[in-house]
C-alpha cells in the first residue's frame, strides 16, 4: 500500500473547502486531519506520509464540511476557553467571540471568595463549566428552557463531574432562581439576540436551533428578560455581562442604564473590532 504525502491531502482539503465558501479553509481543513489523524493540529505534520485509507476519511470528512455543517458538529465537540464540550444537532455551538466574555467574568472575580455565577441561557452549558473549572470554588448555577438543549448540558455537566448545578428555566419567569436573590456575584448570558429575518451563514442557519439564534424583531426580547431577572439576582456590588448582536453596540448599554439598580455599564468590542457584549454592576450597599 503506497502511502500519501499529508500535506497534499490537507491542501487538497483546504482547496475544496475555500470552493465552498468556508470561511477559514486552512484551519478546517488542518483540523479535520489532525482528527482523522488523531493528534493535534499542531503536531500534524510530525506524520508526513499517511495510509490511502486516512486520505479517504478525510475526504469523507471534508465533503461533509463542504455542505456548511459546522465543524464542531463533525468533530462532535466545542471549544470555550478551558473546557471541551459535546455539541451536535438541537444545541447552539459556542462562539471563540464568548470567550471575551468569560474572561471579563473571572477577572471581576478575581478578589471574590466562593463566588455564586449564574449563566442564563446555558444551551450545552460551555459558559457555566468554563467558570466552574476556571473556579473550583465558585458555586455555578446554569439555567435553560429548551429541553434538547438542556439534554446536551447534562450530559457536558456529568462529564465534568457535575461541577454545575442545572436548572430547567425560563428567563422570562417572575420566579426564576428565587432563592438566589441579591446573592449572586456573577450572571453571565449569551441570549438568543439575533433580529429576525436576518441572513446568517449557512453553519448558522440550517443548523443551529432558531429557538438559540433569533430574539425578536429587535433581537432584544431575551435580553430584556435577562437584565430584569439579573437585576434582582445579583448582590450589591455583583456584576452582569450581556453578549449582544453588533447592531446593539447602543441599545442594550442603553437599555442597562436605565436600570435604577444598575450602574458602571461599559460596551466591549470583539477582536474585529464589533460591539460584542455589554457590562453592567449592581450599584453597592450604601455604607
Amino acid at each position: 500500500m503506497n502511502r500519501v504525502p499529508l500535506r497534499l491531502a490537507i491542501a487538497e482539503a483546504e482547496r475544496m473547502l475555500a470552493d465552498a465558501g468556508v470561511a477559514s479553509p486552512r484551519f478546517d481543513a488542518e483540523t479535520l486531519a489532525a482528527q482523522v489523524v488523531g493528534v493535534e493540529r499542531g503536531r500534524l505534520m510530525m506524520h508526513p506520509l499517511v495510509d490511502p485509507p486516512v486520505v479517504e476519511e478525510l475526504r469523507r470528512l471534508v465533503a461533509r464540511r463542504a455542505t456548511r455543517e459546522p465543524l464542531q458538529h463533525i468533530l462532535g465537540t466545542a471549544v470555550l476557553g478551558p473546557v471541551t464540550v459535546a455539541v451536535g444537532p438541537g444545541v447552539f455551538t459556542p462562539r471563540p467571540e464568548t470567550e471575551l466574555l468569560l474572561e471579563w467574568g473571572l477577572r471581576v472575580l478575581r478578589d471574590v471568595r466562593a463566588p455564586v455565577v449564574v449563566d442564563l441561557c446555558t444551551g450545552s452549558a460551555a459558559l457555566a463549566l468554563a467558570v466552574a473549572v476556571s473556579r473550583p470554588d465558585a458555586v455555578v448555577h446554569a439555567v435553560e428552557a429548551d429541553p434538547t438543549a438542556l439534554t446536551w448540558a447534562r450530559r457536558n455537566i456529568d462529564a465534568h463531574g457535575g461541577v454545575v448545578a442545572l436548572h430547567s428555566a425560563d428567563v422570562r419567569w417572575n420566579d426564576l432562581l428565587v432563592e438566589l436573590e441579591a446573592r449572586v456575584d456573577l450572571v453571565l448570558c449569551n441570549p438568543p439576540y439575533v433580529p429576525d429575518g436576518t441572513p446568517l451563514p449557512p453553519e448558522v442557519a440550517s443548523f443551529d436551533p432558531p429557538g438559540a439564534v433569533f430574539g425578536g424583531p429587535d433581537g432584544m426580547e431575551i435580553i430584556r428578560a435577562v437584565v430584569s431577572a439579573s437585576a434582582g439576582l445579583l448582590r450589591h456590588g455583583g456584576h452582569l455581562a450581556i453578549e449582544h448582536d453588533d447592531t446593539h453596540g447602543e441599545t442594550v448599554p442603553a437599555l442597562l442604564r436605565r436600570r435604577r439598580v444598575l450602574s458602571d455599564v461599559q460596551e466591549h468590542h470583539d477582536l474585529a473590532g464589533r460591539p460584542r457584549f455589554a457590562t453592567a454592576r449592581r450599584v453597592p450597599a450604601t455604607p
